[in-house]
């Protein structure tokens, strides 16, 4: 399991690897442009953000579609990953009236019907009762380490789009410079308009591969630490609604 630490080591060598690149890359579309600006006259003419996103082809297009897909599941996690959903206080308080009558089959019942966080770490130790509070807490702590995960991994989607766009970013990047060497290639003397096209969709690619991965890592690690505190919170509410259950057992 990779630790905090690790993970952001592991992401500053990437992206340091991936700018290196980049840098490399821009560096030599900027010289190629100024080889042909030496011979050619200087058009000024400003583009628009239109102008500019259909300078980067068919990546452009799928950072686009990643991005739409990363703002969905940001809003769905903003909507579910909340304390209300995962842990009603309604639902505690009504499975805590249910242990203190130890009516524990309702409460079984109540947390299978209701389903969630609580629900399912709270009926899973119910199912031990009769072994134990040892085993309850066990079986709770089984529990809390599956729900944790079903967390995290719904969480990771985020990760995965922030990872990507600087890499699809990176991509366009190659094909600029792929469209700018073609250029330099067919035509004897290349004038500025003839490399612009190539460098717009290296530089616009890259720049929209960034801000996709700034916005979305911002957003995961965001996630990240509001479930790690969400779930150690929620583990400590279960275990504390079964202390009732470990004084009888003494």
């Amino acid at each position: 399991h990779l630790t905090m630490a690790d993970y952001w080591r592991w992401w500053v060598i990437h992206l340091w690897v991936e700018g290196m690149f980049e840098v490399f890359a821009v560096v030599a579309l900027v010289c190629l442009a100024s080889m042909a600006f030496a011979e050619g006259e200087v058009v000024h003419k400003k583009k628009s953000m239109i102008d500019l996103f259909q300078a980067t082809g068919l990546v452009g297009y799928l950072m686009v579609l990643l991005s739409m897909v990363g703002t969905a599941c940001a809003i769905e996690n903003f909507v579910n990953v909340r304390r209300e959903k995962l842990a009603p206080t309604p639902l505690v308080q009504d499975l805590q009236a249910l242990i203190e009558e130890e009516q524990f089959d309702e409460a079984i019942e109540l947390c299978d019907q209701e389903g969630g966080y609580i629900s399912n770490l709270v009926g899973a130790a119910l199912r031990y009762r009769l072994a134990g509070y040892e085993e309850m807490i066990q079986a709770l702590e089984a529990a809390a380490n599956e729900e944790s995960f079903k967390l995290q991994a719904k969480i990771s989607y985020l990760s995965l789009v922030g990872n990507t766009g600087p890499l699809l970013g990176l991509l366009g990047t190659v094909t600029g410079m792929i469209s700018s060497f073609q250029k330099i290639e067919q035509m004897k003397a290349p004038t500025p308009g003839d490399l612009a096209e190539g460098v717009y969709e290296s530089l616009v690619n890259t720049t929209m591969g960034l801000f996709i991965g700034i916005v979305f890592l911002t957003v995961f690690f965001f996630f990240k630490n509001k479930v790690t505190k969400m779930t150690l919170s929620m583990n400590l509410q279960a275990v504390d609604l079964l202390k009732n259950m470990a004084m009888k057992s003494h």
